[in-house]
């Protein structure tokens, strides 16, 4: 899509943000418009839905066990709401909130993720078993990215 109608104020504010807190990636939602700002070459994207996978090729990140991609097709998989930093602990030397073999409740917190110098918290969708951690503590994880697996 062409970026034609987007206020170019806030993609500029978007980039600007971009610089000042070292992320790779920004996106911005609303009702009809999704804008996504990303370093490599600083691209911006206006889609209609999320893309399954990053259109750049990166490094490939340490997420799991080989096969990282049947992960993300897991119908437990827990994908990352946003582009950020996961933490597994509330604070440094804390217990985690969660490690394989936790029982969770849906809605329990399982990790958090720092984007924006916010700490936002992500909720188990459903109730089970964790079977995976997939993401260690620090990590930065991109939009989609699966986190954990529970079962």
């Amino acid at each position: 899509m062409s970026t034609k109608g987007v206020d170019q104020d806030l993609i500029r504010q978007l980039a600007d943000l971009l610089k000042e807190t070292d992320l790779s990636e920004i996106e911005v939602e609303t009702d009809d418009l999704k804008v996504r700002v990303a370093r490599q070459a600083t691209q911006v994207t206006s889609i209609a839905a999320p893309a399954a996978a990053p259109v750049v090729a990166a490094a490939p990140a340490a997420v799991g066990p080989a096969g990282g991609g049947d992960t993300a097709a897991h119908p437990g998989a827990v994908p990352s709401p946003m582009v950020g930093t996961a933490y597994t602990a509330a604070e440094p030397g804390a217990a985690p909130f969660v490690s394989v073999g936790s029982q969770v409740a849906q809605g329990q917190t399982v990790l958090i993720i720092e984007a924006m110098k916010t700490m936002n918290q992500i909720p188990a969708p459903k109730s089970g078993t964790v079977k995976e951690i997939l993401v260690e503590d620090g990590q930065p994880v991109e939009f989609g990215e699966p986190l954990l697996i529970i079962e």
